[in-house]
């Protein structure tokens, strides 16, 4: 019964010590995928959030701007328009 006892002792030790290898062996294997990527990445030159970030903050404020400008330029074209018609009314 005894001689049981240890073998189901060793069988469990060496469970436990697999275990853990395959363990390390994981983190191993994430570490590497995750330098392999970064160093892909890295070659693809991409923005990061925050250039991004500030390239949509730009161009909102520049579209604003545009249709700020071009208000102000329908508004203007009506009153010459309406300045145009007045003077050949009084012809």
């Amino acid at each position: 019964m005894e001689n049981n006892n240890k073998f189901f002792l060793d069988l469990s030790r060496m469970a436990s010590g697999a275990a853990g290898g395959l363990m390390d062996v994981k983190r191993e294997i994430e570490e590497s995928v995750h330098i392999q990527i970064e160093k892909l990445l890295q070659k693809m030159n991409l923005v990061t959030k925050e250039e991004f970030d500030t390239t949509q903050e730009m161009l909102k404020k520049a579209r604003n701007e545009q249709e700020e400008l071009k208000r102000r330029f329908d508004e203007l074209e009506l009153r010459i328009n309406s300045l145009t018609i007045g003077e050949k009314s009084n012809k």
